[in-house]
């Protein structure tokens, strides 16, 4: 018998809630590992790149790694403000962040760009690796704009912000990682999906395994903000290896 045929209101699940004692370390962690990613990753390649006594980097890059690092130096202040209970100031700096996150939207692309058509006919031309650098921003920008319109529900807006950093730790934990994971699995089109995504994915998942435990249930704007995130990485996977326009398409992107 129905709980309407015995006259008893239907059981609901109970509301997701905002808030467990354990988000404040478990949140934090997460940051921490996309800056152990990025700087694991960079921090090699700024090691090799001194070593070997290389050509300064041009100019737009060092302002793209400053805009990205000042992000993720912001995005780690915002999560402090939280645990000290600085509602007020979090939000005051949150506003200021948009700003900074449309830079980076123009920025990233731009030093993309720029750097490819640099590069063009030397050995480390790749015109169409352009797929992976403008899926990330567009993965970045579309989890940033809904993290910041659901700035009043904290429960989607902090998980939405925190894929949105996640996303972009792609470029460190590839330089750092990438070539092993690649080198265990092989060639093709996974192979490429794992080494360039694997341990953003990793983080990603986490934060949901972490709401099943606490929560027993997952937020619909992380499922929804992961499988925005997840349907960016299997189109860029899909336009570096499988599509063979692509190519052609990025090549001309790039002024040549």
């Amino acid at each position: 018998m129905t709980d309407t045929v015995l006259g008893a209101a239907p059981v609901r699940p109970a509301p997701f809630a905002p808030y467990h004692k354990w988000d404040r370390n478990f949140f934090l962690a997460l940051v921490a590992g996309v800056w152990a990613g990025i700087l694991m990753g960079f921090g090699g390649d700024i090691r090799h790149h001194i070593q070997s006594n290389e050509a300064a980097y041009p100019w737009i890059v060092h302002v793209h790694a400053a805009a990205f690092v000042g992000w993720l130096v912001l995005f780690t202040t915002q999560v402090l403000l939280i645990r000290a209970k600085r509602p007020q100031l979090h939000y005051r700096l949150g506003a200021s962040m948009m700003w900074l996150a449309l830079f980076m939207v123009i920025i990233g692309p731009a030093t993309a760009i720029y750097m490819q058509r640099q590069q063009f006919g030397t050995p480390d031309s790749d015109p169409a690796f352009v797929a992976i650098q403008f899926t990330d921003i567009i993965a970045f920008a579309g989890l940033v704009v809904a993290g910041y319109r659901a700035r009043g529900r904290s429960s989607a807006h902090k998980r939405l912000m925190l894929l949105s950093t996640i996303y972009i730790s792609d470029a460190g934990f590839a330089r750092w990682l990438g070539s092993d994971i690649g080198g265990a699995l092989g060639h093709g089109f996974w192979a490429f999906l794992l080494s360039a995504y694997l341990m953003p994915q990793l983080l990603m998942l986490s934060l949901g395994v972490y709401d099943l435990v606490t929560r027993k249930r997952l937020y619909p704007a992380y499922v929804w903000g992961v499988a925005w995130a997840l349907g960016l990485q299997l189109t860029a996977a899909y336009l570096y290896i499988e599509a063979p326009f692509w190519k052609g398409v990025a090549t001309h992107l790039i002024g040549h």
